[in-house]
């Protein structure tokens, strides 16, 4: 009781929001100030607020998560004596930041660098139009002398249209068309195909022809000609059969070493789908012992050819590590392309298809560059893009280097009247 008799227990309690009745013992706990009744005091008076009420709720169990301390324990069985030193020595998997793990446990970034241009150039189109156009205007068989461009998946499309394919003109029934490739022939050739009665149409790409042009040229002004390539390649065949009694195949710089001119003058002319690089030790080695001779002309390396080049040199500049080929192991253009990616520093494979990828290779390689020869229709090469694409390979980057707006004209065999 107070002085004056009354009893301060029973004076209204304005700090209580909520209830009324007896007070209840005040109780500092929780998160009580100021006198102000904690939770427990109020939930002991059987009055609480909201908010109180959703705290006292009892809380569901949460399963325990393994951390630091499980894997301690997990890690001291196999050294029950030094449990942290087990923990310690454990051999950890390196970091990198971002992309996609890969071969030893570092994650890199997967992406395709795609070359441009790449796939057919004019003369290959041009080869593969012509015996199109002569399959529509006289039905099958056309008659192709040797395979039209170096590709398994042309030949056997134009095999399905009605095309037949030989290795000698003598194989062709007479009277029939005779379609001569890409590559070239010997004029030898083309005079025993005319005589057999075969009608002729000359598939030959134009600038194979200026190259059989220069090597008659050079022949006839009494020029030793100095023929670099490979010599069981059918280009090559074809040029050296023009002036077959002053060419001499030239395939690398030992050979240049061996020439013995007879003391005439030398004029060199090269294969269309050399490597440039190849080219140049090769002539260089001739400039070194004969002195003065007529270098090839700078356009004799086909415009494709060098351009495929340099776009896969610029692709491993930007960081491809690995380069993919497409093409057939006939295709000369396509086997060089090899050879520069690896002259740069690069892996390089050659695949017909998206069914040559190799997966076990490609986890080695974060960024993968990826070509295809002059004879290798585009639709392989994007099926090999989705098939990358499917393994991880989302990011694509288009390398383009040069374009390519070349067009030759249809010979008048196959032109519309």
């Amino acid at each position: 009781m107070g002085a004056h008799g009354h009893d301060p227990r029973r004076e209204p309690d304005h700090r209580r929001p909520f209830g009324a009745g007896a007070p209840a013992r005040v109780e500092r706990c929780g998160r009580g100030r100021h006198g102000v009744r904690s939770a427990c005091a109020r939930r002991e008076a059987g009055r609480l607020h909201p908010r109180d009420q959703r705290r006292a709720r009892p809380r569901a169990r949460r399963p325990r998560r393994r951390g630091a301390a499980e894997r301690r324990r997990r890690l001291s069985r196999s050294c029950p004596r030094f449990p942290a030193r087990a923990a310690r020595d454990r051999p950890r998997r390196p970091r990198c930041q971002g992309g996609v793990e890969a071969v030893g446990g570092c994650r890199v970034s997967k992406r395709v660098l795609l070359a441009a241009p790449r796939s057919f150039c004019a003369g290959v189109d041009r080869a593969i139009e012509i015996v199109e156009r002569l399959l529509e205007q006289y039905g099958p068989p056309v008659y192709v002398r040797h395979q039209i461009v170096h590709n398994e998946h042309v030949v056997r499309r134009l095999e399905a249209l009605g095309a037949v394919f030989v290795e000698h003109e003598d194989e062709i029934p007479r009277g029939e068309i005779c379609v001569l490739s890409a590559h070239g022939v010997a004029p030898a050739v083309k005079a025993n195909a005319e005589r057999r009665g075969l009608r002729v149409v000359d598939a030959v790409c134009p600038l194979v022809s200026k190259v059989h042009a220069e090597a008659r040229r050079y022949a006839d002004s009494g020029h030793v000609v100095a023929l670099v390539g490979h010599a069981d390649h059918v280009e090559v065949i074809g040029t050296r059969g023009e002036r077959p009694d002053s060419t001499v195949v030239i395939e690398s710089a030992e050979d240049a070493e061996r020439l013995d001119p007879g003391g005439k003058p030398i004029a060199v002319i090269t294969q269309t789908t050399l490597s440039l690089d190849d080219v140049a030790s090769t002539v260089d080695a001739l400039a070194a012992r004969f002195g003065d001779l007529r270098r090839p002309d700078a356009d004799d390396i086909c415009y494709a050819t060098q351009n495929r080049q340099d776009a896969v040199k610029e692709m491993v500049a930007r960081g491809a590590t690995l380069i993919l080929v497409i093409g057939s192991e006939t295709s000369s253009n396509a086997q060089r392309l090899v050879e520069v990616a690896r002259l740069h520093g690069a892996a390089a494979t050659l695949i017909d298809g998206e069914r040559d990828l190799d997966h076990g290779v490609l986890d080695a390689h974060g960024t993968i560059g990826l070509t295809a020869g002059a004879s290798t229709p585009e639709e392989l090469v994007q099926a090999v893009v989705a098939q990358l694409a499917a393994a991880g390979y989302g990011e694509l980057a288009e390398i383009e280097v040069a374009r390519e707006d070349v067009h030759f004209r249809l010979p008048r065999e196959v032109v519309a009247t």
